[in-house]
């Protein structure tokens, strides 16, 4: 078992190491490993199931979806829902059908080339609300080398169940923000959405409330441009079964701990999954079943040393009007200031970077529903 998590262990690296040569160590053991990674809640919204196989070892390429499964979830009533496919090895149930309740017991179950596949009943817990989502200015340094002053943001959360029916947390968030290039281009205003890539998990039953205070849920840098004009961000809180949040744990601590291939012994983590006729087969992820609560925040504030993204944009200035070929224009070469409209002295800027000409690069054109 501990050799099979360690060729995962050496995939994981080098995904994220693909410029280091690789050591691929000789192995019988297979790597027609199932990994189901998938959540319901309580929310009228659609649930998803993702079902893949590990990667062979040697070879950089993405997760192998795998399709044509059979797949349902069973309540406690023993009533099923069959959900469908789209895209290739994702399987989800109608946001109109299914709604998971606080209470019930889930059952997930997959078919796939024969092989019947089923998690333990998970039970969803009550969740209670996010209290509060705020922040605090952080002072990164008083003076940089030029003398100026940087500062960071500092997201924090509190919550409380009263009923200390939540024991156990898990979130994760959103980050949306919105740049502005400082050009009159088309696509000069967009914004920016990105998932959360932590595990943040909170065990309170080791105290007598269940109550979290001033959890530090992100710092925003001056690393980026963030900061720069507006920014929200989006937690979900979700309650967790005291399996599950050991699950989260053990994989907290690998992801953390693991700074090279051997400063710990990488560890099998237990999946909620089984082979229904083969228990001792290796079955990687979790099937999750949380009640979500969640909140949004905004900071429209200015802070201190905020990068300026633009300061190589401008390569060539091209006189004349707009009768003047530019070779390669639109193709590796973008106007940035189209100054033709100046009969007595027209000129256009242009820029090597379509990042400088086109924010869609980055992010999208189409404001977020809930943008102000």
């Amino acid at each position: 078992m501990k050799n099979r998590y360690l060729i995962l262990i050496i995939v994981s690296i080098s995904l994220i190491a693909g410029c280091i040569t690789q050591f691929i160590p000789e192995t019988d053991e297979s790597s027609d490993i199932l990994v189901v990674e998938g959540i319901i809640t309580d929310q009228f919204r659609t649930n998803r199931i993702k079902i893949s196989k590990t990667l062979p070892l040697g070879k950089i390429v993405s997760p192998k979806p795998v399709k044509g499964c059979i797949v349902t979830i069973t309540d406690e009533n023993n009533m099923w829902y069959s959900l469908k496919e789209y895209p290739t090895g994702t399987y989800y149930t109608d946001s109109t059908e299914f709604r998971g309740h606080v209470g019930g017991r889930y059952t997930l179950r997959i078919n796939t080339g024969g092989r019947i596949y089923s998690s333990t009943p998970m039970e969803m817990f009550p969740v209670p609300p996010v209290d509060s989502l705020y922040y605090d200015r952080v002072v990164i340094t008083e003076s940089d080398e030029y003398g100026n002053r940087e500062e960071g943001c500092q997201i924090y959360l509190n919550t409380y169940d009263p009923v200390k029916q939540c024991l156990y947390y898990r979130w994760d968030f959103s980050e949306t923000w919105e740049i502005r290039l400082p050009y009159d281009v088309k696509n000069w205003k967009c914004w920016i959405t990105r998932a959360s890539e932590v595990i943040q998990i909170k065990n309170t039953s080791i105290y007598d409330q269940s109550r979290v205070t001033r959890f530090p849920v992100l710092f925003v840098t001056n690393n980026s441009d963030r900061l720069k004009e507006k920014y929200s961000i989006l937690v979900k809180q979700y309650s967790l079964s005291q399996d599950e949040y050991n699950y989260w744990e053990k994989l907290q601590n690998v992801y953390e701990n693991v700074g090279g291939l051997y400063d710990v012994t990488p560890m099998a983590i237990p999946s909620n999954i089984r082979n229904q006729y083969n228990p001792d087969e290796i079955v990687l992820g979790y099937f999750s079943v949380s009640a979500v609560a969640e909140k949004r925040l905004f900071i429209d504030e200015y802070f201190a040393g905020m990068p300026y993204m633009y300061n190589n944009c401008p390569a060539d200035t091209i006189y004349g009007g707009s009768y003047v070929f530019i070779e390669g224009l639109n193709s590796y070469v973008w106007v940035i200031v189209d100054h033709t409209y100046d009969i007595a002295n027209p000129y256009r800027v242009i820029t090597y970077s379509r990042e400088c000409a086109d924010c869609t690069t980055r992010g999208t054109s189409v404001k977020p529903s809930f943008w102000p």
